[in-house]
């Protein structure tokens, strides 16, 4: 009942606060009336007294024409300012809109609380109201519980782990993402594609490093693809990681030639091969990197070195070719000349800076290429 008397007192309070005015006198704003009623007559006497003054030589008229213009500024704003007369409403009016709104108020709020609330509902959890609101991730999370536990009641449902593998992976779940690519392979039958995810999630799980096991997933994907491209990129990457530059350079060379233009990860294939020193420059056109295939290796370097030179060259008369640049540093790189592409890469900033989007799009090739400076 104490807290019941307070939530009382607090209302009659408000409505108080409300209603208090309803019962002042106008007095106050009167008086405000009245001065600036004044302020309006001691600017009218102002400017007679000016035109006084200049009659009796006392001032020039420049300086009264001045005064009158100022005068008159003052005197248009103070009669501007003055309220409009308000109607005088009845005390007795006012005293019983007063009493309406203190009873009338509480009896309102009553009848609105009665059938919509209750003062025995329990608090709601913050911890629950967290998780009614829930993230992107959580609701993830939940998709994932449901989706295993279905599994756990029917496990040959291939298709459910095809699904769930790649999601497990996203969260960071790689042992689970490995043997729901095993799953998959068993209930679905084996693809090329199934056995380079399943390699995939087994280097994941070993941070990144291509194990034996991971490789011979790989192998296996090749062997009924030779073309499949995460494979192939994988297989370089372990060959990398043993040491054989040579060979990773060479394996993504051919996966280069082969992939479409717009492939997706083709920029992450380049960059590998600029990071091992690949001898051929991957960014030139297909067509000239199957017509050196039969050149001996001096032969080729010659006809690559000479490509780029060209290419620096025709960039020095027109630098505006935001791709001719991304290709002539990546070839630096890839020739293993850093301090070339360096050069390079600050002649390309120069050439496009009054071009704020070729500037972006440059700024953005250059990181991608490992130049963020």
């Amino acid at each position: 009942m104490t807290l019941w008397f307070v939530f009382a007192l607090m209302t009659v309070a408000a409505i108080f606060a409300v209603l208090l005015p309803l019962g002042r006198s106008g007095r106050t704003q009167n008086q405000g009336s009245q001065n600036q009623g004044s302020d309006v007559a001691v600017y009218k006497d102002q400017l007679a007294e000016v035109e006084r003054d200049l009659a009796a030589g006392l001032i020039a008229a420049p300086e009264a024409e001045a005064a009158r213009i100022e005068i008159s500024r003052r005197l248009l704003a103070a009669a501007a300012s003055e309220p409009a007369m308000a109607p005088k409403s009845s005390l007795q009016w006012r005293r019983a809109a007063a009493v309406l709104g203190l009873v009338g108020l509480p009896l309102v709020a009553i009848g609105v609380y009665m059938p919509l609330g209750s003062p025995r509902l329990e608090d709601f959890p913050l911890a629950q109201r967290a998780r009614g609101s829930g993230s992107g991730m959580q609701s993830l999370e939940n998709l994932v519980v449901q989706v295993e536990q279905h599994l756990e009641k029917n496990p040959t449902d291939g298709r459910g782990w095809n699904v769930l593998a790649p999601v497990l992976e996203r969260l960071g779940r790689f042992d689970d993402a490995v043997r729901a690519h095993r799953n998959a392979l068993t209930y679905n039958g084996e693809t090329a594609q199934r056995r380079s995810n399943l390699g995939e999630a087994i280097a994941a799980a070993a941070n990144g490093v291509v194990t034996a096991e991971a490789k011979g997933e790989f192998e296996r994907a090749r062997a009924l693809d030779a073309d499949d491209p995460k494979a192939n990129y994988f297989l370089g990457l372990a060959a990398e990681q043993d040491g054989r530059k040579d060979e990773a350079a060479n394996i993504w060379r051919a996966l280069l030639a082969k992939a479409p233009a717009d492939a997706p990860w083709r920029p992450l294939v380049q960059s590998s091969l600029a990071r091992v020193g690949g001898g051929t420059m991957p960014a030139l056109s297909d067509e000239t990197i199957a017509a050196s295939k039969d050149m001996n290796e001096g032969d080729r370097n010659a006809m690559v070195r000479g490509m780029v030179e060209r290419l620096a060259t025709r960039l020095k008369q027109n630098g505006d070719d935001v791709e001719g640049w991304l290709r002539l540093v990546r070839a630096y790189l890839v020739m293993g000349d850093r301090d070339k592409a360096m050069v390079a890469s600050t002649d390309a900033r120069q050439a496009v800076a009054n071009d704020a989007e070729r500037l972006r799009l440059l700024n953005e090739g250059l990181k991608t290429l490992g130049l963020d400076g």
